[in-house]
């Protein structure tokens, strides 16, 4: 069975920094696209980073270039996410997203496979 699992969220002040952490489990992360996406109150998805082994291998969106970081450990099968420089703009759910087939879809938020989210608030 696959499992995403965030964890890692919480409220920061603007300016801080927090770092998100995805379990997968049930696959192998060689084989999939991961990556983050996140949903504001009213808002709709949208991709934040993705790491894989095809193109696009590395995706940010062009709001959190130079101050998101994803990294993955796919020997422990964790994916992180450093988030610096944190923007009030940046509130959201997070959720830890995969697909075999790419970056493109879980940039889209059309991934296979995601799990719960996890609460990130920047206070201005």
């Amino acid at each position: 069975e696959v499992q995403l699992q965030a964890s890692g969220g919480g409220l920061v002040q603007a300016g801080g920094s927090l770092r998100l952490s995805c379990a997968a489990s049930g696959f192998t992360l060689d084989d999939y696209a991961i990556g983050w996406w996140r949903q504001a109150p009213g808002k709709e998805r949208e991709g934040v980073s993705c790491i894989g082994s095809s193109d696009p291998k590395l995706y940010y969106r062009d709001s959190v270039k130079g101050r998101f970081t994803i990294s993955s450990d796919n020997a422990k099968k964790m994916v992180y996410l450093q988030m610096n420089s944190l923007k009030a703009e940046d509130t959201a759910v997070y959720h830890c997203a995969a697909d075999p087939r790419g970056c493109f879809y879980v940039n889209v938020s059309a991934a296979v496979y995601w799990g719960q989210g996890t609460q990130v608030t920047v206070s201005s």
